[in-house]
């Protein structure tokens, strides 16, 4: 069986014709006789998964993760209706609930909604709701991701994870205000109101007032208008509603477990993402003229971090994994520790710069250094 690792470029159609500038931080040079080296690293990719005749979707240990994240989560909210508890047991067992919702997004909707979990769409179609269960429109989450993030990693103005909507400069293309001065300061707190962002705000702005050109354009579907108001109303039902009328919980005790829950997941969702892309060694093309190769603007601009430590890799979904993500999107994250070692292995071997970070403090500081930086920087 091959498994085709080219297909990065087809969830990122542009990228393929972008490649290697000069920078500040080390730059992507192409040594002598080095023009095979995406050939040989997509050909050794490959090879990982036709030599052991595997499967490159979910294997065991994803089933499990899918199982017990699942399981986490349905189990807090029976436990909710069947014991009653009182308040501090009540708020124990919603974050319990809400630490599962972090998981499920983090391993399982991000998987899915990359058509990574099955070959059979049906399988990841179902998957993909559980962003919807959790508050976030699948549907314009996926149309972000991949058009406004893997298609332009890191191009300004383009690469919808670089928008800082006036509160963050994260690209030195984009204008200083006075306040960045103090961003690295501020950033944890900011960070930790996205889930509530996209809940209220983010997805309703992106269906009825876009901003990027590519969400302009888009026509979407009744069905999908639809999906998106019965999964905001089904989520604030479950999680503020029913508590309040059929546990006769104080209103004010599930706003602030809902409240709660929600930073939790807003902080914990946007450090393991901003801390592969935006750290002070990360780098920033100026347009899409800059990489003859998809691979070389995804090494330059991406940053692994935690990658000997299975825990990490455990709880993020693989996401510490990064640059393996990105050269392989369609693939479960329950391989990406092999296929990592083997990006370092051929990066070394023909010297190409590969970006990481022994530790996930160690990632979080290195973006929060680069806050620092562009908030004091012209």
């Amino acid at each position: 069986m091959t498994f085709e690792t080219r297909a990065v470029i087809a969830d990122q159609p542009d990228i393929a014709d972008l490649v290697p500038s000069e920078t500040s931080v080390p730059p992507i040079i192409e040594p002598a006789g080095g023009s095979s080296f995406p050939k040989v690293l997509r050909s050794r990719l490959d090879r990982y998964f036709a030599d052991r005749n595997i499967s490159p979707k979910a294997d065991g240990t994803m089933r499990v993760k899918i199982a017990v994240g699942l399981a986490v989560f349905v189990g807090s909210w029976i436990a909710l209706y069947t014991l009653r508890p009182g308040s501090w047991k009540f708020v124990t067992l919603y974050l319990l609930g809400g630490l599962a919702q972090t998981f499920l997004l983090l391993n399982i909707a991000h998987d899915s909604n990359h058509n990574a979990i099955s070959s059979r769409s049906p399988v990841n179609k179902t998957l993909n709701y559980v962003f919807d269960l959790c508050g976030i429109s699948s549907y314009m989450w996926r149309i972000l991701h991949h058009r406004g993030h893997h298609s332009c990693i890191n191009l300004h103005g383009e690469d919808d994870a670089l928008s800082g909507r006036g509160i963050f400069r994260f690209t030195p293309y984009e204008s200083r205000l006075p306040w960045h001065r103090f961003q690295h300061f501020y950033a944890l707190f900011v960070y930790a109101l996205f889930s509530l962002d996209y809940v209220f705000f983010r997805d309703f702005q992106c269906f009825f007032f876009p901003t990027h050109e590519y969400l302009r354009r888009t026509k979407h579907s009744l069905r999908e208008y639809a999906i998106l108001f019965a999964g905001k109303g089904f989520y604030l039902t479950y999680m503020l509603v029913l508590p309040v009328m059929v546990l006769g919980e104080s209103p004010l005790l599930v706003a602030g477990a809902f409240l709660l829950v929600n930073l939790i997941v807003g902080l914990t969702v946007t450090l393991v993402f901003q801390s592969t892309h935006t750290v002070d060694n990360t780098y920033f093309p100026a347009d899409r003229g800059e990489f003859d190769n998809g691979v070389y603007h995804i090494f330059a601009t991406t940053a692994d971090y935690a990658t000997e430590n299975p825990l990490v890799g455990w709880l993020v979904g693989g996401l510490n994994h990064h640059i393996v993500h990105h050269l392989c999107p369609f693939v479960c994250h329950t391989h990406y520790a092999p296929l990592t070692r083997i990006v370092k292995q051929t990066a070394e071997e023909f010297g190409v710069c590969y970006r990481q970070n022994p530790t996930m403090t160690g990632a979080i500081r290195h973006h929060l250094i680069l806050l620092k930086q562009l908030g004091n920087e012209n």
